[in-house]
């Protein structure tokens, strides 16, 4: 991964993953900075070529066929850039990018803080 300046930069890699039945929470450093993904956010929000148009990015996953109790079953990791998660409804395809993950932080700080330009 590089940055504006040419340097690798390190990659993003969670502290903790800890898969609960209201969502998966990650602890991304050493200061605390904590993140719980809920459930059915997450799964809504899979990125794998049934959900999600591989061409256009177009949405794939209707939500209507999403439960709303839908849960993470449980969580693989997939080399050292991402988490593959099962899921309650039997999906289990998409990888969840440490980078995406992060960049999508639902915590307060992250919730508040100005939106980072993409590279």
């Amino acid at each position: 991964m590089r940055g504006d300046c040419g340097m690798a930069q390190r990659p993003v890699i969670p502290r903790a993953i800890t898969r609960r039945d209201d969502g998966i929470e990650f602890e991304w450093d050493q200061a605390g900075h904590r993140g719980l993904y809920p459930a059915r956010g997450l799964r809504l929000a899979c990125p794998c070529a049934g959900c999600v148009e591989e061409m256009t990015g177009r949405r794939l996953l209707d939500p209507a066929t999403v439960a709303l109790d839908v849960r993470p079953l449980g969580v693989a990791l997939v080399g050292a850039y991402g988490l593959r998660v099962t899921w309650s409804d039997g999906h289990d395809t998409g990888i969840y990018t440490f980078e995406r993950l992060l960049a999508s932080c639902p915590c307060a700080a992250c919730r508040a803080a100005p939106a980072r330009p993409s590279a």
